[in-house]
């Protein structure tokens, strides 16, 4: 397990923009940001975003202005964010926070340029033609997150092979949620462990999904990639931290937060791509020419203080592979 950096490919041909809004600077164009997330987990991420939009040549509120719209973990909002951004001609749609994002933007227009952001295949989900050549108006970076789940699962084993059953959350209207299941229950087959599944996808279930757990005797957790998930972090990290259950999640935020360990993408660099591919945009590229970016770096994550804090004994080989250690 070693840092790599993601692939960079930028390059394109011309192309003309729609008007900004009225409110804008006459000729500064106009980003619509839209997000399954919501803006008090993504300050860090946002910062990432400017910084690639920066690197590729344009300053928020100088050269280009930028309108957010935020689901907060509700897809079903998503259709309206993205309508109401197509509505208003923005120049490029950044559509991040997953595959809902992407797919609601998708159909809200087959002319604005769109760059998202989604953990699974973006072929599969129907977004692009192929990851060399996108094709039409969408373009973007997949994180690969959605297909990670029998790899958490097999560290999550390793570092408690005592534990009799692994419970598994999973958010059920997440779109790659089908897969993430088939895939979780295959892995735990092939390595004989035993896992009970709990889903949630709004606050409610979320603390039934929490109640079955405890029920059914989960001696430890993984919590499948989902935005909804990220948006509630610090009460699922606080759930597990309560019941004394290893946990391990998709981004260095949860171990951050108190999580024991995260394995997957550097989310801050995916979010500094969304900004460079929308840089690249805005100065003439085709969406249809952007490959659609995979990453190369996996990011490994280890909270020591929570593995004290649960009498989990971190080997020196697990720490020797850690990206990070968080003390």
């Amino acid at each position: 397990m070693r840092r790599r950096e993601f692939i960079t490919l930028l390059g394109g041909a011309a192309a003309a923009w729609p008007l900004a809004a009225r409110t804008q600077q006459a000729g500064m164009p106009v980003i619509g940001f839209m997000s399954a997330r919501s803006p008090e987990d993504s300050v860090h991420l946002l910062e990432a975003f400017r910084r690639g939009l920066k690197e590729g040549g344009f300053v928020e509120g100088e050269n280009v202005a930028v309108q957010f719209r935020w689901a907060r973990g509700d897809y079903s909002r998503l259709p309206a964010l993205a309508a109401d951004l197509a509505g208003r001609q923005v120049a490029v749609i950044v559509a991040a926070g997953g595959d809902p994002s992407g797919l609601a933007a998708k159909s809200a227009t087959p002319i604005i340029p769109i760059v998202f952001g989604i953990g699974g295949d973006p072929v599969k989900a129907g977004l692009v033609s192929s990851f060399s050549r996108p094709g039409g108006n969408v373009t973007g970076v997949t994180l690969l997150t959605s297909l990670m789940e029998p790899k958490r699962l097999g560290v999550l084993r390793d570092l408690v092979p005592g534990v009799a059953l692994i419970g598994v959350l999973i958010n059920p209207d997440f779109p790659p949620a089908a897969l993430q299941l088939q895939q979780v229950e295959e892995a735990a087959r092939a390595i004989g462990q035993r896992i009970v599944i709990a889903k949630a996808s709004n606050d409610d279930a979320l603390e039934i999904a929490f109640g079955s757990l405890v029920q059914e005797g989960a001696g430890a957790l993984l919590v499948a990639s989902d935005p909804y998930f990220d948006t509630r972090r610090e009460r699922i990290v606080g759930f597990a931290q309560q019941r004394r259950l290893p946990a391990i999640y998709q981004f260095r935020e949860y171990a951050v937060a108190g999580g024991l360990l995260s394995y997957g993408v550097s989310i801050t660099e995916a979010y500094r791509q969304y900004g460079a591919y929308t840089a690249s945009i805005l100065k003439g590229a085709k969406p249809a020419d952007l490959p659609v970016l995979q990453p190369t770096k996996f990011e490994l994550v280890i909270n020591l203080k929570t593995a004290r804090a649960l009498g989990v004994n971190i080997s020196d080989n697990l720490l020797a592979l850690a990206d990070e250690v968080i003390e």
